[in-house]
């Protein structure tokens, strides 16, 4: 009888031992992905400056919306800093996914003036920086799915029976999807230079 009671102690506590380490586990995973997110992110927020200077040799009457995408591309690069410390951080995750949609409008913007001038329009630079922007965009959009499903898995185990005991116990917290809001700001800027 003793051994069956130790037997059971022992099996409780290795269950319990599984749960926590699938915790770590997944917490490691949403991490990971993210850190996808901040590469692809990076070469977005790195694209946008050359995209800027060769612009504004033909733009010279549209100083505000230039300004606007050096604005949001700073405010983007900080939200993404901000995010990289903790991707487990709710609130910074959220401020980086209003500062990306930010950046995605003002950059629409700034993309729709360069269909209006043929000049820029016709530029090698602007149509090579064009190309890799909406790469990047796709990548972007992909390494956001991969974060957000592995945030998903491990919410849900964070939150079911009896994973949710150990989750609130050893400061498991929830994980905030990456959602940067209005549907079509999701889609990468439309680009046609060519």
């Amino acid at each position: 009888m003793t051994w069956f009671v130790l037997a059971a102690i022992l099996g409780v506590i290795l269950y319990l031992i599984s749960l926590y380490n699938s915790l770590v586990a997944r917490r490691n995973r949403y991490r990971n992905a993210f850190a996808q997110i901040d590469v692809q992110l990076t070469r977005r927020h790195d694209l946008i400056p050359n995209l800027v200077d060769v612009a504004r040799t033909y733009l010279t009457h549209e100083r505000e919306t230039l300004e606007a995408v050096t604005t949001a591309r700073s405010a983007a690069v900080a939200g993404l800093r901000q995010a990289a410390r903790d991707p487990g951080n709710a609130t910074a995750v959220r401020q980086l996914g209003s500062a990306e949609q930010d950046l995605s409008g003002a950059l629409g913007r700034l993309l729709a003036l360069g269909e209006a001038y043929p000049n820029l329009k016709a530029d090698g630079t602007m149509m090579q920086l064009s190309e890799e922007l909406t790469s990047t965009e796709n990548k972007v959009a992909f390494a956001r799915q991969a974060f957000n499903d592995a945030v998903m898995d491990y919410n849900t185990l964070r939150e079911s029976i009896p994973a949710n005991l150990i989750a609130g116990r050893y400061g498991f917290l929830r994980a905030e999807l990456l959602d940067i809001g209005d549907a079509a700001l999701r889609r990468p800027p439309r680009i046609n230079f060519g």
